[in-house]
């Protein structure tokens, strides 16, 4: 059975909508999330009920722990976006629904060994690196500037890892080598060899930073993982930034690049 695995939708409702409209369609009925489910976006709280509603878990990203506890090292926009994310939970006039918010929030797990027999094959998920599962980012030049810190995190997973939290697709090999979707051969899928370890990166449903706007997602199977880009409604999305004077307008400017 496939798994579909998203990650980093920051309260972008009309891209989760759309991916999830998609994953339908293929008729995939697992769905995982690795985190950052609010920050940044206009609609966290439907983003989060969705989230508790359609996947079998979910991890906790660097926003979602911001959102919940404190938001340390974020640059003011994404601090502001945390604080104004905090009051739109605390904001809910309905009790039963804020308190089911919070404790969905504070449930998320930082890390999940998923080892399904079908899979025949451990996979690791965590939001951002094995060795640091919410804050770490694996970056794709770290395969040339960063050898040492890939050696760390592949000497810490026994067979595959999942991530997201940069936002950009593709696949790390202990080579070290980095290959995104469009290098990995048709149709955006790469098959697992035997004995390799890899990271997949899943990039990110509702704010991608590899200049495709596209939302994206990836579906997990046996023996490979497909990576899926779909169009949505950015406008939609930059509108309703753009209407919250508590989040910055540059929020909904890098929707239309994928920056």
């Amino acid at each position: 059975m496939p798994t579909a695995v998203i990650s980093d939708i920051h309260g972008n409702a009309a891209a989760l909508r759309t991916v999830l409209a998609d994953i339908d369609k293929r008729k995939i009925e697992r769905i995982i999330c690795l985190g950052d489910i609010v920050g940044y976006g206009p609609s966290p709280l439907e983003c989060v009920d969705m989230v508790a509603e359609r996947c079998e878990w979910s991890l906790m990203g660097n926003h979602d722990f911001g959102v919940l506890y404190e938001p340390t090292n974020f640059n003011p926009g994404a601090e502001a976006a945390a604080y104004w994310t905090r009051n739109a939970f605390d904001a809910e006039p309905d009790d039963s629904k804020r308190a089911r918010r919070y404790e969905f929030l504070g449930r998320l797990r930082v890390r999940v060994v998923d080892q399904r027999p079908e899979w025949k094959r451990q996979i690791l998920a965590v939001h951002g690196s094995p060795r640091r599962p919410i804050n770490e980012y694996i970056f794709p030049d770290d395969v040339l500037n960063a050898t040492d810190k890939l050696k760390q995190i592949f000497a810490q997973i026994d067979d595959l890892a999942i991530v997201g939290h940069t936002h950009v697709p593709g696949v790390f090999t202990s080579e070290p080598d980095f290959y995104p979707p469009d290098e990995i051969g048709a149709g955006g899928v790469y098959k697992f060899l035997d004995g390799e370890k890899a990271v997949i990166n899943v990039g990110s449903v509702g704010q991608p930073r590899d200049h495709d706007p596209r939302a994206s997602y990836a579906i997990l199977h046996p023996d490979r993982v497909e990576f899926v880009r779909i169009e949505y409604p950015v406008e939609e999305t930059a509108k309703a930034i753009k209407a919250i004077p508590e989040l910055s307008d540059w929020l909904a400017d890098r929707l239309y690049e994928g920056r």
